[in-house]
């Protein structure tokens, strides 16, 4: 099977209403997606999605998706898409870095593996059914009285686990939002405060150290590995690590100085799904908690993410963020993991098991293909 045609669309996500993160410092109103189809010489086609959360959360940009395929599409060209090791090694080779370009050519590439064996992807990934995930609600920063309210809204959608925004210059308010959320919370519910990076190591000790709740999980405090490090072990409640890790050495250096208990997996932040599981499987080999869930996107990414995180053992996966509910569109709807009581289930149909109507997208921005 060789790879005959790469077409790539892109596709204007809205959102349904403006969302706050990193103590109100950074806006996001619409992302810019990217859909890729990659078509075989023996009529099987795969598709893949990449989508920054904005161009200011991380070092990935939309448009930069679509200019590294522009790089890597001819020489990929001719390949087995189902060797996904050598299809990685390959991209690697022609573009390092830039792993957010490289993840939706992987998803494609396991989803027409997935095909080609009668396989969905949470089976090929080394799960036994198509376990349902649970999913967590995304709490926008704002006031204490605003975000108890969101979470209020998102209690009567389903959730029951919840990630709320926090960070700023002021930790008095980032104290009192603690309170209030806590004080707001069922018994049966839980959250993680996601500081995005915004906190200085001090005003996290100082943030940390003041509130009643020590059992809730901190996301990515501070801006580097070294200086999250300094406040897991300063502080009694545990804490994941996200927007640091990039490549499996990162991973590798937080665990050496023992700078989380767990951390989030998101397969465009680490260049597609092939390193994701190369990461899931050591994550678990060392005894992490994990969030599993994508950058942004529609359906068809948060189900690449939710057959990755069906297939991890319960005891590490934590819970699932599904960007769709937060937009205006569905380029693929009906179809994919879905909320369903707080519950997200992979299809159980071979490969990825989401199929966009390429009509959504209109003309392609770009095609690759074998030339006569």
């Amino acid at each position: 099977m060789k790879i005959s045609r790469i077409t790539v669309y892109q596709l204007d996500l809205p959102l349904t209403k403006p969302y706050w993160l990193s103590g109100g410092r950074l806006k996001f109103e619409k992302l810019d997606s990217t859909f890729v189809r990659i078509d075989t010489d023996e009529g099987i086609t795969g598709w893949g999605e990449g989508c920054p959360w904005g161009h200011t959360y991380l070092p990935a940009h939309g448009p930069g998706i679509r200019a590294g395929l522009e790089t890597l599409a001819p020489f990929l060209i001719g390949e087995d898409p189902r060797s996904l090791g050598h299809i990685n090694r390959l991209m690697d080779l022609q573009l390092p870095g830039h792993p957010y370009v490289k993840s939706p050519v992987d998803m494609a590439c396991w989803d027409i593996l997935g095909q080609a064996s009668g396989m969905p992807l949470w089976q090929l990934m080394g799960g036994a059914q198509a376990a349902p995930v649970h999913v967590n609600s995304s709490i926008s920063t704002g006031t204490p009285d605003e975000m108890v309210a969101l979470i209020l809204e998102a209690r009567a959608a389903g959730y029951r686990t919840h990630s709320a925004k926090l960070g700023g210059s002021d930790p008095q308010t980032d104290i009192e939002r603690i309170e209030a959320i806590t004080s707001a919370l069922l018994p049966s519910e839980f959250v993680t405060y996601d500081i995005n990076r915004a906190w200085l190591p001090g005003v996290a000790l100082q943030v940390l150290n003041t509130v009643s709740d020590a059992r809730s999980w901190i996301e990515q405090p501070c801006e580097t590995l070294e200086q999250c490090a300094y406040v897991a072990q300063n502080v009694r409640q545990p804490v994941l690590l996200d927007e640091c890790l990039h490549t499996f050495d990162d991973h590798l250096r937080a665990w050496k100085t023992d700078a989380c208990a767990g951390l989030k997996v998101k397969p465009n932040r680490l260049g597609g799904l092939t390193k994701s599981l190369q990461v899931r499987d050591f994550a678990v080999s060392v005894g992490w908690k994990m969030h599993i869930e994508d950058l942004g996107g529609s359906a068809l990414a948060d189900t690449a993410a939710v057959h990755l995180a069906s297939s991890t053992p319960p005891e590490h996966h934590m819970d699932s963020w599904l960007c769709h509910y937060h937009l205006g569109v569905d380029p693929v709807p009906g179809q994919g993991a879905r909320n369903i009581g707080g519950k997200a289930t992979p299809p159980d149909t071979p490969g990825l098991g989401v199929t966009p109507d390429t009509g959504i997208f209109g003309k392609p921005v770009a095609t690759y293909e074998i030339r006569a």
